[in-house]
C-alpha cells in the first residue's frame, strides 16, 4: 500500500506545473533531475543549478521580492544596469546561491543512498529535511555569497568592489554546475 501511495505522488508531482519563479526547468540541472525521477525510489520536487540575484532585503518572501534573477555567469555592466533602474529605496541584496536539489525518497535506506552519492560528488551541507509524510533529502552545495549593495538609489559598494565579487559569483556557480555533473556521473 505505501508503494502505491509512493508511485501516485511521484506521478502526482511530476505532472504539476512549475511553480518557480523562472515557471520553466533550469536547464544546467534538467539533466540530473530526469535522470534521478527515472528511478523508480526518487523523484524531484524543486531544484536550482545555482544563481544570482538581486532582493528586496525583508524577512518574509513576498511579491516583488525578486528584482532579478540570473542562472548565468554576471557581468559587472548588467548588475548595474539593473541597479540603476530600481526605483525602491529598500534596501536591495546582491546574493550567489549554490545548487540545491529536494528529492522525496521511497525509504530511508534509498535516502541513505542519495546522500552518500551527493556528499561523495560535492554536496557538503546536505541531510534528511523531512520525515513525515515524505522522506525528503536536500542536496545543497556550500558556494554563498550575500551582502547589501544598493539604497536609496545609490551603490553601498565601489565598482572594484563589485568587478571581485561579480568575478568570485561565477566561479563559484561554475563550481556548483561541476558538482551537478559530478552527481549525475554517479547516480
Amino acid at each position: 500500500m505505501a508503494e502505491d501511495n509512493f508511485i501516485q505522488r511521484k506521478k502526482d508531482v511530476l505532472s504539476k506545473k512549475d511553480k518557480s519563479f523562472a515557471q520553466e526547468w533550469d536547464e544546467k540541472i534538467k539533466g540530473l533531475c530526469e535522470k534521478i525521477n527515472q528511478n523508480e525510489n526518487y523523484y524531484t520536487t524543486s531544484s536550482c543549478s545555482g544563481r544570482t540575484l538581486l532582493m528586496i532585503d525583508q524577512v518574509k518572501k513576498g511579491a516583488g521580492l525578486f528584482i532579478w534573477v540570473n542562472h548565468n555567469k554576471t557581468d559587472l555592466f548588467q548588475l548595474k544596469k539593473v541597479l540603476s533602474s530600481f526605483e525602491g529605496d529598500e534596501l536591495v541584496k546582491f546574493k550567489c546561491e549554490p545548487p540545491i536539489i529536494h528529492v522525496i525518497c521511497k525509504t530511508l535506506k534509498d535516502a541513505e543512498k542519495l546522500l552518500e552519492k551527493g556528499q561523495k560528488s560535492g554536496f557538503k551541507n546536505s541531510g534528511v529535511i523531512s520525515l513525515g509524510r515524505n522522506i525528503v533529502v536536500e542536496l545543497h552545495g556550500t558556494e554563498k555569497l550575500e551582502f547589501p549593495i544598493f539604497k536609496n538609489g545609490e551603490f553601498l559598494v565601489d565598482t572594484p568592489f563589485l568587478e571581485i565579487v561579480t568575478k568570485k559569483s561565477n566561479r563559484k556557480l561554475e563550481k556548483g554546475w561541476k558538482l551537478i555533473k559530478n552527481l549525475k556521473s554517479i547516480i
